[in-house]
C-alpha cells in the first residue's frame, strides 16, 4: 500500500469511527451465532437449519452467500482497472445464477438431504461417491475461501493503515478465528441469519454509494462511462474488449474461457447448492430462488456503477491505492470520495460504514463455506464411509467442529501468499473447479439413466484434478511478478483460467467412466430419483438409500 492509506489511518477520529464499527459487526454477528447455538439440537437444525427458513428468508441468506466479498470488492476493482473486461465478471455471476435455477437449484432440493453427495448417493455406491463428493467440496470452498480471507486483509490494511505483509497475516488469521466460531457454535442456523443480517446491510450500502455516484454525473449513465474512460487513461479502449487479457489468441481464449467458468461454475458451489436444505418444502424452495434472483440481478447491476465510479472519480494509476491493492480497496475507497472525499466527516463515516458492511460479507460467507465443507467431512466421509452409517447424531456434529477447525487452519496457510491476487480472480477460479467437479456429476446424476458409481468418481476426481493441476502449472502460481511465488517459474499451460480446458474433461471423463463401469443398480433407481427431483414426491423427508 502506498503513502495514500494514511490518512484514513492516522486521522484519530478516522481510526476509532472504524473500530467502534468493525467492533459492532463482529459484536452483532457473534451475538446471532450464540442465539442460533440454543437452538440447534439435532443433525438437521446443525446442517439445514431445521428446514425452518421461509422462501423470503432463504432468498436474502442465497443472495448473501452469492454477493461475496469477490462482488462487492472484487469485481468493482477489476472494472475500475480494466473497464469493460472487468465487467464480464457481473454479467457472467448473474448469467450463472440463470444456470443454477433451471438446471440445478429445485431439483437438488427434492433430491437431497443435507450436502451435494446427497444427491449423487441416492442411487449410486455410498463410499465411493460420497469420498469423490466431499473431497471435490473441500477443495473448492478452500479455494473460495481464499478470496475471502485476501479480501479481510485488503479491508483492514485500508483502513488501519497496515502496509506490512506480516500485519496483513494477522488479520487473516483472526477472521478464520472468528469464521471457526461461528460454524463450530452456530451451525446452519447462526449463519444463515447472519447472511440475511449482511444481505440487507450489503444492499443498503450499495445503493446509497450507486445513488451518490450518479448524482454526481446527474444520473447520466453516458457520462460516467465517459469519465471513467477519460480518466482512467486508456481512452475508449477502457470501454472495449482487450485491456486485461489482451487481444492476442491466448488472451482471448483465456477471456472465453473466464466467461465458461463464471457461467457454469454457480451450479456446482456447494455452499450455494445446500441452501436449498433449509426450506420445509419445494415451493418454498423456489419462492427463495425468486427473491435471490431479485436481489443479485439490482445487486451486479450496480457493480457497473461502483466500478465506473471507482474509476471515474479516484487515482487508478500505477502507483495508486487501488492499483497497489489489484483493485480490492476501489469500493471503500470510491465510498469515501462520494461522502465528501478524505479527511471530511462524511468521507469518514461512509467508508467506515462500507468497510463495516464487507466486513460482514466476508465474514460471513467464510463461515457458510467452512459450515459447507465441514459438513461434508462429517456427514459424507466420517457418518456414511468411515464409520458405515452407524455414528451417533452428536458424534456427527462433534466431528463436523473438528473439521471446520481444520479445514479454516489450512484457509488460513493459503490465504496468507495468495495477497497479491484480486479476489474476483481468486473467485473464478472456486468457479472452474466446481464447474470441473461438480456439475457435470450432477447433471448426468439427473438427466441421464445409464450414468454410474464409476461415471460419477471418474467424473469428479477428473475434472477436479485436472482443474488444480492446470491452476498450480498456469501464470496464477509462477511466472509472473503477480503469481503467488516470485521469484521461480514452473508454469506450462499458458491460461490463467482452466475452465476452457477441465470443465470439458469433467463431462468426458464421466462419460468414460460410466461406458467402462457398469452399475445396474444407478440404472434401476434412476426412475425413483427422477420423480422425487422434478415432482418434489417425499422431498420432505430424508432420501432412503
Amino acid at each position: 500500500m502506498n503513502s495514500l492509506l494514511i490518512p484514513l489511518a492516522t486521522e484519530p477520529g478516522n481510526r476509532a469511527l472504524t473500530i467502534s464499527l468493525f467492533s459492532a459487526v463482529v459484536a452483532v454477528t457473534l451475538y446471532i451465532t450464540w442465539w442460533a447455538s440454543r437452538q440447534n439440537k439435532t443433525a438437521a437444525d446443525y446442517y439445514a437449519g431445521g428446514r425452518s427458513f421461509s422462501g423470503a428468508q432463504n432468498g436474502l441468506a442465497v443472495a448473501g452467500d452469492y454477493m461475496s466479498a469477490a462482488s462487492f470488492l472484487g469485481i468493482s476493482g477489476q472494472i475500475a482497472l480494466y473497464g469493460y473486461d472487468g465487467f464480464l465478471y457481473s454479467i457472467g455471476f448473474l448469467v450463472a445464477w440463470l444456470v443454477a435455477l433451471l438446471l440445478i437449484a429445485e431439483l437438488l432440493r427434492n433430491s437431497g438431504r443435507f450436502t451435494m453427495a446427497d444427491q449423487l448417493a441416492f442411487r449410486m455406491k455410498q463410499r465411493p461417491v460420497r469420498t469423490a463428493a466431499a473431497t471435490s467440496t473441500i477443495v473448492v470452498s478452500i479455494f473460495y475461501l481464499l478470496a475471502q480471507m485476501v479480501g479481510a486483509g485488503a479491508l483492514v490494511g485500508l483502513l488501519l493503515g497496515v502496509k506490512s505483509e506480516g500485519l496483513k497475516a494477522a488479520v487473516i488469521i483472526l477472521v478464520g478465528a472468528l469464521m471457526i466460531i461461528y460454524v463450530t457454535v452456530g451451525g446452519m442456523k447462526g449463519t444463515t441469519w447472519v447472511q440475511i443480517v449482511k444481505a440487507v446491510l450489503l444492499m443498503a450500502g450499495t445503493v446509497v454509494i450507486t445513488f451518490l455516484v450518479l448524482l454526481k454525473f446527474h444520473f447520466n449513465l453516458s457520462d460516467l462511462l465517459g469519465s471513467a474512460a477519460a480518466k482512467s487513461g486508456h481512452g475508449e479502449s477502457f470501454l472495449q474488449p482487450g485491456l486485461l487479457y489482451g487481444k492476442d489468441l491466448t488472451g482471448q481464449i483465456d477471456f472465453l474461457s473466464l466467461g465458461l467458468a463464471l457461467v457454469l461454475g454457480t451450479a456446482g458451489l456447494p455452499h450455494i447448492l445446500i441452501r436449498f436444505y433449509t426450506v420445509p418444502d419445494s415451493r418454498s424452495a423456489r419462492r427463495s430462488v425468486q427473491w435471490a434472483i431479485g436481489l443479485i440481478g439490482v445487486f451486479y447491476l450496480m457493480t457497473l456503477a461502483l466500478g465506473f465510479g471507482a474509476a471515474a472519480l479516484l487515482d487508478t494509476g500505477k502507483g495508486s491505492a487501488v492499483a497497489e491493492s489489484k483493485g480490492n480497496v476501489a469500493s471503500p475507497l470510491l465510498a469515501e470520495s462520494v461522502g465528501g472525499g478524505a479527511g471530511s466527516i462524511g468521507g469518514a463515516i461512509l467508508l467506515a460504514l462500507i468497510a463495516a458492511v464487507a466486513f460482514a460479507t466476508i465474514l460471513a460467507v467464510v463461515a457458510g463455506l467452512t459450515l459447507t465443507s465441514a459438513s461434508s467431512f462429517a456427514h459424507d466421509l466420517y457418518a456414511n464411509v468411515i464409520a458405515k452409517e452407524k455414528p451417533s447424531e452428536k458424534a456427527e456434529l462433534r466431528v463436523a467442529r473438528f473439521a471446520a477447525v481444520g479445514i479454516g487452519a489450512v484457509a488460513i496457510a493459503l490465504a496468507i501468499p495468495a495477497q497479491k491476487l484480486n479476489i474476483a480472480f481468486l473467485v473464478a477460479l472456486a468457479f472452474a473447479v466446481a464447474a470441473s467437479a461438480n456439475l457435470p456429476a450432477l447433471l448426468f446424476n439427473l438427466f441421464w439413466k445409464r450414468f454410474n458409481t464409476a461415471g460419477a468418481t471418474w467424473s469428479i476426481y477428473g475434472g477436479l484434478i485436472s482443474a488444480v493441476v492446470l491452476v498450480v502449472f498456469s501464470p496464477v502460481v509462477s511466472g509472473k511478478p503477480t503469481s503467488m511465488i516470485t521469484g521461480t517459474d514452473f508454469h506450462w499451460f499458458p491460461l490463467s483460467n482452466p475452465g476452457i480446458v477441465s470443465i470439458p474433461l469433467g463431462f468426458l471423463f464421466g462419460v468414460l467412466g460410466t461406458y467402462l463401469g457398469r452399475d445396474r443398480a444407478s440404472e434401476l433407481r434412476y426412475k425413483e430419483l427422477s420423480v422425487r427431483a422434478f415432482t418434489g414426491a417425499g422431498a420432505e423427508g430424508p432420501a432412503k438409500h
